[in-house]
C-alpha cells in the first residue's frame, strides 16, 4: 500500500520551521532584500535549531535527518525568503557534503563540524568566468609546492564566501594531466584569510539580493597538503557524486517558490475586486490558480520521490534531474502567472510577489542549467 504522508517526526519538524519562518524571517525578508543584507544572526539561529547540518552525521555535529526531511524544511524556508533558503541550500549541500563524503577525520573535525553546528557558513567554488555547465572546463590550477599546493585561478558567482561567518571555500581545481592528455582534478579547502585568496565586491544580481555572491581570486595561494579533500585526481568525480543531492535541493527551493506564488495569488484574488466582484469570480483568474496548484502537486511528487530514493540509497540521478528541471520551470511559470493576477500591484518592488518573481529565473540556471538537466535525463533513457 502506498503512503504519501510524511512521517510524524518530519511533519513536526516542518511545522516548527513554518512557525520559525513566520516569526523570524517573514517580517524582515523585504528589508534584507532591499538592503542586500546577509542575515548572519538568523543563520546562527538555524544552527541552534540543528538545521545547518541536516545531511551531516551526528558524529560531526549534524542531525543526519535525510533528504526527505531536508526538502520538507526547504518548503517552509523558501516559501518565505528565497535568499535565505538559497544560502542555506549551498551551505548544506555542495559546501558540506564533499567534506562529509570524502574528508578525513581531521578535516571533518576541523571544518565540517563548525559548518554542521552553524558556527560557520560554507561555500563551494566550481564555476569560473569561462566554465559553468562545462564543469570539466575549469582552468583554476593546483600545483604541488613543497609540502602543499599552490592555487591560481578565478571562481565566479560563488555564494556564502564573503560573509562575516564564512569558514572558507572548497574548490575544484586542475591538478595535472592523465597519460592520454586529459585533466586530473582535485578538491581543496581554502580557509578564510589564506594568503593569496581575495574576494571581489558583492555582485549585483537580478534576484537573491540578500545572498552574498562574489568573484574569488587565487594568486599563488599556498595551502598545506592536508587541505586536499579526498583523492588527488578524483576531484571531479567527487563533485559529481554529491551533485544529485544538490539538484534535489534546488528542486525543493523551486517547489517552495511555487508554493509562495500560489499562496499570494489566492490571497490577492480573494481580496482584490474588479467590476464589483472578487478576482476569484473570473474564470481567467481562477484557471491560472488551478494550473499553478495542479503543477505544484506534480512537482511535489517528483521532488519528494527523488529525495526518498536518495534516502533509500537507490540510484536517483535521473530523478533528481527531472525534479530540478520540472520544479524550476514551474517556479518561473507560477511566479509569472501570480504576478499577472496581481496586476500593477505585483510590479512594484514593495509587493511580495515581485521579490519571488525576480528570484525565480536563477532556478533554471543554478546547479546545472535546465539544458544540462535534459541532457542528463536523455542519456539515462537512451544509453
Amino acid at each position: 500500500m502506498m503512503d504519501f504522508d510524511l512521517p510524524p517526526e518530519i511533519v513536526s519538524l516542518q511545522e516548527m520551521c513554518r512557525d520559525f519562518a513566520a516569526k523570524e524571517i517573514a517580517p524582515h525578508a523585504a528589508r534584507w532584500s532591499e538592503d542586500e543584507l546577509f542575515p548572519s544572526r538568523l543563520f546562527r539561529q538555524l544552527g541552534e535549531l540543528e538545521l545547518m547540518g541536516m545531511l551531516v552525521s551526528e558524529k560531526y555535529g549534524g542531525s543526519d535527518a535525510g533528504m526527505v526531511a531536508y526538502v520538507a524544511v526547504m518548503e517552509e524556508l523558501g516559501a518565505v525568503d528565497q535568499s535565505v533558503a538559497a544560502a542555506w541550500n549551498a551551505h548544506s549541500t555542495i559546501a558540506s557534503l564533499p567534506l562529509a563524503e570524502f574528508g578525513t577525520e581531521q578535516q571533518k573535525e576541523d571544518w565540517l563540524r563548525p559548518l554542521a553546528t552553524g558556527e560557520k557558513l560554507g561555500a563551494f567554488g566550481l564555476t569560473e568566468p569561462e566554465a559553468g555547465s562545462d564543469a570539466a572546463g575549469i582552468t583554476t590550477r593546483a600545483e604541488r609546492s613543497g609540502d602543499g599546493w599552490l592555487i591560481n585561478g578565478t571562481k565566479m558567482f560563488i555564494s556564502n564566501a564573503g560573509t562575516d561567518m564564512s569558514l572558507g571555500v572548497t574548490i575544484l581545481a586542475v591538478t595535472g594531466t592523465t597519460p592520454d592528455g586529459g585533466k586530473r582534478y582535485g578538491t581543496f579547502f581554502i580557509p578564510d584569510g589564506a594568503a593569496g585568496y581575495t574576494k571581489g565586491q558583492r555582485l549585483k544580481k537580478l534576484g537573491w539580493h540578500a545572498l552574498d555572491t562574489r568573484e574569488l581570486v587565487f594568486e599563488d595561494c599556498w595551502i598545506p597538503a592536508e587541505h586536499l579533500v579526498g583523492q588527488e585526481g578524483n576531484g571531479l568525480r567527487q563533485f559529481l557524486a554529491v551533485l544529485d543531492k544538490g539538484r534535489i535541493s534546488v528542486a525543493a527551493l523551486s517547489l517552495s517558490l511555487a508554493k509562495a506564488a500560489l499562496r499570494l495569488a489566492v490571497e490577492h484574488a480573494r481580496t482584490r475586486r474588479q467590476f464589483g466582484r472578487p478576482l476569484t469570480a473570473f474564470q481567467a483568474v481562477s484557471h491560472k490558480i488551478a494550473d499553478i496548484a495542479t503543477e505544484y502537486e506534480a512537482a511535489r511528487g517528483l521532488v519528494y520521490r527523488a529525495a526518498w530514493l536518495a534516502d533509500q540509497g537507490r540510484p536517483h540521478a535521473k530523478e533528481a534531474a527531472m525534479a530540478k528541471l520540472y520544479a524550476s520551470e514551474l517556479a518561473n511559470r507560477a511566479a509569472s502567472q501570480s504576478l499577472q493576477i496581481h496586476g500593477g500591484y505585483g510590479y512594484i518592488r514593495e509587493s511580495e510577489i515581485s521579490r519571488f518573481y525576480a528570484d525565480a529565473k536563477i532556478l533554471e540556471i543554478g546547479e546545472g542549467t535546465n539544458e544540462v538537466q535534459r541532457n542528463v535525463i536523455a542519456r539515462a533513457l537512451t544509453r
